[in-house]
């Protein structure tokens, strides 16, 4: 029975795995977050995204979402402002398994010799890691006051579009506003 599940638990924790967002967000620690009831976005510093439009768009949208379920209100002449860039860099994964023999065969000097003599198998996979950064700006006194960043696994699945850039978004700006200890 505990040889069914494994298999079933260590799938279900790479796939879990491959779908996090790491994030990291800086603030200033003297900005009045608690004033700020109104969002807009930052036109000219959406347009210098260099992704689709339908990419932006999706981006655009799960932002806005996200501030409106935080109780903000989209404005015209908003106290903030939304910026967001991305960056995305292809990754090439090489994973080594040994296939008979003893030891794992990674290479001349790493293991007991020559990898192809001890039938070392090489699996080599591409991702997309995509970054995205979004930006808070006072809209008056036009200064950062808040940032995330967000490193993940990108999908090419338009299927999983959607999905993935909610995931970003949702967990970017789930730590705004910033928690300022006493």
């Amino acid at each position: 029975m505990k040889t069914k599940i494994l298999p079933f638990v260590i799938a279900v924790l790479v796939l879990s795995s491959c779908r996090s967002v790491r994030v990291v967000t800086d603030y200033d620690k003297v900005a009045p977050f608690e004033t700020y009831k109104t969002f807009g976005f930052h036109k000219e510093g959406v347009d210098r995204a260099e992704i689709s439009d339908l990419d932006k768009r999706r981006i655009l949208r799960a932002i806005e979402k996200a501030l409106v379920e935080k109780g903000f209100t989209k404005s015209d002449t908003p106290d903030l402002l939304v910026n967001f860039f991305t960056k995305e860099q292809q990754r090439v994964n090489v994973q080594s398994t040994n296939i008979g023999g003893f030891g794992y065969g990674w290479g001349y000097g790493w293991g007991f010799g020559p990898s192809p003599f001890f039938g070392a198998q090489y699996t080599v996979s591409n991702s997309t890691q995509g970054t995205l950064c979004i930006d808070l700006i006072d809209a008056k006194q036009k200064e950062l006051i808040w940032q995330g960043i967000g490193r993940g696994n990108l999908t090419t699945s338009v299927k999983y579009k959607d999905e993935r850039i909610n995931s970003f978004v949702n967990s970017i700006l789930c730590s705004y506003p910033p928690e300022i200890p006493l």
